[in-house]
């Protein structure tokens, strides 16, 4: 764990003073050597923490979420010039906040709008250029995607976050394909993560892996970054 205390204030079980180190690779493809048992532990949290504000988010109306989705997106409009630019939008999923209207706010300002391919598990997600009425296929997790398209590289990324916290740290799905897109490309781009503010929790533990967002914007405005 990264300077987040022993676990014990979200309780995520602290490790004995006697424990077995093991080597991780982040995706930067530095190695950092870590507590095992904790990183178990942590990973076992985030499972059930997951759970929980996926729930929370799914309890919430259509209708409150859909107002909640589009302060958001006025906030991220806001927020970066993106005429010129390319900006990775994404197909929302088990109620995320539905920002594909955006796509017409980027192409209007003279930006290119893209979509977030996952062409194999465990592989850096790859970028097509998308424009509302473009044709879909289904991808992974049967999760619609560009049906052509040359791969393109986005100046801005829009991520959505299941759970945030005050240091600017996503935590996701599981897969790690953000923090391993990020990490293997040649130029960073600029990473908004995205979400309601529920989803706000005093940490997600961080750990070698993950990749802090640039800014987080939630129907409040932007809560974490510029």
């Amino acid at each position: 764990m990264t300077g987040r205390g022993d676990g014990r204030d979200m309780g995520v079980p602290a490790s004995s003073p006697c424990f077995a180190e093991e080597l991780v690779q982040a995706p930067d493809g530095s190695f950092h050597l870590v507590d095992a048992r904790q990183r178990r532990d942590v990973m076992r949290w985030r499972k059930a923490e997951r759970e929980r504000l996926i729930a929370a988010r799914l309890a919430v109306g259509a209708a409150e979420r859909a107002a909640w989705a589009a302060e958001i997106a006025g906030h991220v409009a806001e927020l970066r010039d993106v005429s010129g630019r390319i900006v990775s939008l994404y197909w929302p999923i088990r109620g995320e906040p539905d920002l594909r209207p955006l796509a017409e706010t980027v192409l209007r300002r003279g930006g290119t709008s893209a979509l977030p391919v996952v062409e194999a598990k465990g592989q850096p997600l790859v970028f097509r250029p998308w424009r509302p009425g473009d044709d879909l296929e289904r991808g992974v997790w049967n999760i619609p995607v560009p049906a052509r398209g040359a791969p393109v590289v986005p100046d801005i990324v829009l991520a959505p976050v299941v759970g945030f916290d005050g240091e600017g740290y996503r935590l996701g799905y599981g897969g790690g394909f953000f923090d391993r897109t990020l990490a293997t490309m040649e130029k960073r781009p600029v990473v908004i993560g995205v979400g309601y503010e529920l989803a706000r929790i005093p940490t997600i533990f961080p750990q070698p892996h993950d990749v802090p967002m640039d800014a987080i914007v939630t129907q409040a405005g932007t809560v974490v970054g510029a």
